[in-house]
């Protein structure tokens, strides 16, 4: 019985970080037999009308985290595609070098996330999105891009 409530233990801790506020699970793609899958959701930028993305990202599952250790980890890796899904209407956005965060989701208990930055690149025109992940101790470079193009009127 301490062997189930264990197992039952690491998925409630695992389930914050399935499906974060913001973003919608749309599909999932089992990888192996022990329960590894691809996880596929759609996020609309919050302060940009008319853009959406889709984030894909590996999650590990319990089969996995009981055999390999590192229970309460998933890996940085992840895709990005943006698209435009209506009239693009800029809200108020930051507009500096840094960008800011339009997407974040925990992939351990504690120091590391998968983010979604967008940047706004005015002299090409376009809103940049980059999909990282982040950890306290150790950076990754692990990233994707994907651009949106803004036509005239836009921005």
């Amino acid at each position: 019985m301490g062997r189930i409530a264990h197992i039952a233990g690491v998925a409630f801790l695992a389930a914050p970080f399935a499906c974060p506020a913001g973003a919608e699970e749309i599909g999932k793609i089992g990888v192996d037999w022990a329960g590894n899958d691809i996880v596929i959701e759609a996020i609309a930028d919050p302060e940009v009308e008319g853009v959406t993305c889709h984030l894909a990202y590996f999650e590990r599952g319990i089969i996995d985290r009981l055999a390999n250790g590192n229970w309460f980890e998933d890996p940085s890796n992840s895709a990005i595609e943006c698209q435009r899904t209506g009239p693009v209407t800029l809200g108020d956005i930051d507009r500096s070098r840094d960008g800011e965060d339009v997407f974040r989701a925990s992939r351990s208990i504690v120091f590391k996330t998968l983010r979604v930055k967008r940047i706004y690149d005015e002299a090409n025109r376009a809103l940049v999105y980059v999909a990282h992940g982040r950890e306290l101790t150790q950076g990754s470079a692990k990233v994707s891009i994907s651009t949106v193009p803004l036509i005239d009127g836009e921005g």
